[in-house]
């Protein structure tokens, strides 16, 4: 018998997404905005995709990929992108997780349709990744830098 915490998910868990998320061992991943509500066993499945931890805003090198878990209240999400692009390799996604709609913090998904391309981004893939968050992948040119 199988039952997902929340129903209605037809992902296999945690470790599933990091696959669906294209992490894969070896690649290097920063980590934006993480916080107490953030999903822990969601990061704990990517860190063990990746066979290593994640890092963070103080990295210093180039990235193969950002986490930027948002709020609404966090401030202006053009601005947050902007800023994710620092160490990303040009070419490279940042997948920025949003509360799903309807949860506290959730951001109006015409915002993110908004701010991307003035950050420089191409929206692609929006998909559930756990029961309080969705992510959207954002490409960056492959010019960046």
């Amino acid at each position: 018998m199988s039952a997902t915490a929340g129903g209605g998910s037809t992902q296999t868990g945690p470790a599933n997404l990091a696959e669906r998320l294209g992490i894969k061992a070896g690649m290097v991943i920063q980590e934006l905005g993480w916080d107490n509500d953030t999903d822990h066993e969601l990061r704990v499945a990517i860190e063990d995709a990746l066979d290593a931890e994640m890092v963070d805003g103080d990295y210093g090198n180039v990235v193969d990929t950002v986490l930027l878990w948002w709020r609404d209240d966090d401030g202006d999400l053009v601005d947050g992108l902007v800023d994710a692009l620092t160490d990303l390799v040009g070419g490279g996604s940042i997948w920025l997780f949003t509360p799903k709609v309807g949860r506290p913090g959730a951001v109006d998904p015409s915002d993110i349709t908004e701010a991307a391309p003035i950050a420089g981004l191409s929206q692609t893939t929006t998909a559930a990744v756990s029961k309080e968050w969705a992510a959207t992948r954002l490409l960056a040119p492959k010019n960046v830098g």
